[in-house]
Order: C-alpha cells, then sequence, then structure tokens
C-alpha cells in the first residue's frame, strides 16, 4: 500500500504551475479590462488544480495498466511501480474529476458564465481521454495541441470571461503565452521519455519528430510566449515586464541544448516550470500596473 507521501508525489507536485499560471494571468487580464474578481479567480484555481491533479492519476493509472511505465525515469508511479491498486489510482483520479466539476459548476453559475458548461465537460473528457480510453490522443502526439488548448487558451480565456465577460488582444496573448510554455513542460517530458516510450509503442510527439527536431520545437516554445508579451505591450505597455524571465527560459534550455538526455533531462522540466511560474507572474504584474 502506497504511503501518504507516495500518494501526495504522485500528484505531481512539480506541475502545479500549468495549473496556477493560467489562472493568474487571466486574472490580471481581466483586471485591465475593469473587472476582475477575487473570489471567481479563486474558484477558477480550484478548478484548474484539481483537474491538474486528476489528470496526473489518471495519466499514472493509464500508462501503469498499459505497462509503458515500467522502464521510466522521473516522478514516482503509483502503478507502473506496483505502489497502489490501480483501481484506487483511477477513483482517485475521478473524485478530482469530480471535485473540479463541482468548483466549475459554482464559478460557472456565481458568474453567470451557463456556455463555459461544454467547456468545463470538455475539459474533464479531454483530461482523461490523454492516456485513458480505447484510443488516447497522447498516443497518438497530439498531447501538446490538447494541453495548448486546455491549459493555455481555455484556462486563461475562460478565467477571463468568468469575472470580466469580455476578451481582448492581450487576452489572447497571454493565453498564447501561458500554452507555449505549458506545451514545453511535456515536450521536455516527452523528449525525456522517447526510448521508453518508443519501446512501449507510445507515439509521442516527440517520438514522431526525433529528438533534434523536439529540441527545437522546445525552444521554439519558450521564445513565443516573449514575442507574445510583446504583441500584449501594444495595448498594455507595462506587459513588456514579462520580458525580465526570458533568463528562466534560457536556463531552462540550456540542458536541451547541450543534448542531456534521460534523468539529465529533469532539470530541465522543473526549470521550465520556474519559467512559466515567472513568466506569468511578470505578465500579472504588467496587466495590473496597466490600469
Amino acid at each position: 500500500m502506497a504511503s501518504l507521501a507516495q500518494w501526495v508525489e504522485g500528484a505531481r507536485p512539480r506541475t502545479f504551475p500549468a495549473a496556477i499560471a493560467p489562472v493568474a494571468v487571466g486574472t490580471g487580464s481581466a483586471h485591465v479590462l475593469g473587472s476582475s474578481d477575487l473570489g471567481l479567480a479563486l474558484l477558477a484555481l480550484l478548478v484548474s488544480l484539481a483537474l491538474q491533479i486528476g489528470v496526473n492519476y489518471a495519466n499514472d493509472y493509464s500508462d501503469g495498466v498499459r505497462g509503458t511505465d515500467e522502464e521510466r525515469v522521473g516522478p514516482i508511479r503509483l502503478v507502473g511501480q506496483r505502489l497502489a491498486d490501480p483501481a484506487n489510482v483511477k477513483l482517485m483520479a475521478f473524485l478530482w474529476f469530480g471535485f473540479a466539476a463541482l468548483c466549475g459548476l459554482a464559478l460557472v453559475a456565481l458568474s453567470n458564465t451557463p456556455v463555459l458548461l461544454l467547456i468545463g465537460v470538455a475539459a474533464i473528457v479531454a483530461a482523461w481521454r490523454y492516456t485513458g480510453g480505447d484510443n488516447p490522443y497522447g498516443y497518438r502526439g497530439l498531447g501538446e495541441v490538447m494541453v495548448f488548448i486546455f491549459f493555455g487558451l481555455v484556462a486563461v480565456l475562460g478565467t477571463t470571461w468568468t469575472q470580466a465577460h469580455s476578451l481582448d488582444a492581450a487576452s489572447w496573448s497571454g493565453a498564447v503565452g501561458v500554452g507555449s510554455i505549458t506545451c514545453a513542460v511535456l515536450v521536455a517530458n516527452n523528449l525525456r521519455d522517447i526510448p521508453g516510450d518508443t519501446t512501449s509503442g507510445k507515439r509521442t510527439l516527440a517520438v514522431r519528430m526525433g529528438d533534434r527536431r523536439t529540441r527545437q520545437l522546445y525552444v521554439g516554445l519558450l521564445a513565443l510566449p516573449l514575442l507574445a508579451a510583446g504583441i500584449a505591450a501594444l495595448l498594455h505597455l507595462w506587459a513588456l515586464l514579462a520580458l525580465l524571465s526570458a533568463p528562466l527560459g534560457y536556463l531552462a534550455a540550456r540542458p536541451v541544448l547541450r543534448g542531456a538526455l534521460g534523468r539529465d533531462l529533469v532539470p530541465a522540466i522543473g526549470s521550465t516550470g520556474r519559467y512559466l511560474l515567472g513568466y506569468s507572474a511578470l505578465l500579472t504584474l504588467g496587466l495590473v500596473l496597466s490600469v
């Protein structure tokens, strides 16, 4: 039986920046549009965190029962390392999805945004279908696309919409920036796992593209948010503060550019998460100061 510490590690706290960043940027965007609401922002954060934890347990379960987690480096795998009963890990995933749904219903009701109900359902289905079900899209090289959509566009723009009921070019730029760095986290993770995924038949985008082009994609995804911040600054000049996060992006890219493999790529994944937090914090601050 897995210990409490192992269950906590199985939730993969290092991925939480991907849940925090879009809510911060979305709230900053709502503020510059004249209608931020910290209560609604907190609800959006609970939804985002619950979905992130749910998808982490769901991936642990689905990859574990398929046998694709047996030869991996990186974070703990509850099912793949036979630390927990697969049924319990699956139950944990759906409990978090259920909590996300309850918080989402409250958010929709309080913000009077019923259109987000369907988007919320789609987000939960996408979270499960990443590695779950008969034909998971994560095994077909579509994981990065869905991460960009749901942890970038949907999370940022949805947060802004619940508070301000409007969007502007800066909202979209922030969503692109956050989505790009979140994708980079997944790309670095899948770059590390190319050998194991190739052996197990998991056809991630990294497996399909190969080592060299995956590294190029990763660097491009780190650079794109800086361009997005420049576009946002055309409307709100203080958005240029996000450019101060560029050194964090360089630190994340350095091991990837130097050809690191396997466990040596683990620090790059953590550094990418710190870049995401730094970028989102600076962009949010810039948007707030622009009022």
